[in-house]
């Protein structure tokens, strides 16, 4: 499992019909794509949810590198890069995934939490940590599902859950779901990947 993301940060008075406009004429377009899970197709407005920019960010996790590669190499990605520039592509690898409890309900909100790992205590007391943080996301009323990655060039982790509701009880960057492309998020492991 590979968890991958970039950030269009939009500027303040953008307009974000733009975006979802977007979102409603592609984004079934990997409804269907080989080796992807899922992309979340998210949306960060300027004052919602406590948001202090306008930005356009979908998280994906990949059930195969190829899928990926397929993705980035490809016109899907080449039609951003056209529009937009070439954003920075961050990528983590998997530690944890869980589907929650409302793992059947659309999702409308999404949070992610980048958090960077001190530089001592032993790194398999900090990846169990992320895993057992996974599960208690998804055990929370309104979960959809939640996921744990680390970066191990930055040693960064990352937190990405889904709530069928706008009161997550996530700590994090609170996102808007546009939309859900899912072909593969039934083969996609649970619990912890190692």
């Amino acid at each position: 499992m590979h968890a991958m993301q970039y950030e269009l940060t939009l500027p303040a008075d953008y307009d974000m019909g733009i975006i979802r406009g977007r979102v409603a004429r592609v984004g079934h377009l990997l409804d269907d794509w080989d080796g992807l899970g899922f992309k979340t197709y998210l949306l960060r407005e300027r004052g919602v949810h406590g948001s202090p920019v306008n930005q356009y960010a979908p998280f994906y996790l990949w059930n195969t590198v190829e899928g990926m590669n397929r993705f980035l190499w490809g016109c899907a990605f080449q039609g951003l890069v056209n529009d937009f520039g070439r954003p920075e592509v961050l990528q983590w690898t998997g530690l944890a995934y869980e589907e929650g409890g409302a793992a059947g309900s659309p999702a409308a909100v999404a949070v992610r939490r980048r958090q960077r790992i001190a530089g001592s205590g032993e790194l398999a007391v900090v990846m169990e940590d992320a895993a057992g943080e996974t599960r208690r996301l998804a055990g929370q009323d309104g979960a959809v599902l939640a996921a744990a990655a680390v970066d191990p060039h930055s040693w960064e982790i990352v937190h990405f859950s889904l709530w069928e509701h706008e009161s997550p009880k996530a700590e994090g960057d609170v996102f808007q779901v546009l939309h859900l492309s899912a072909p593969g998020r039934g083969g996609l492991p649970r619990g912890r990947q190692w």
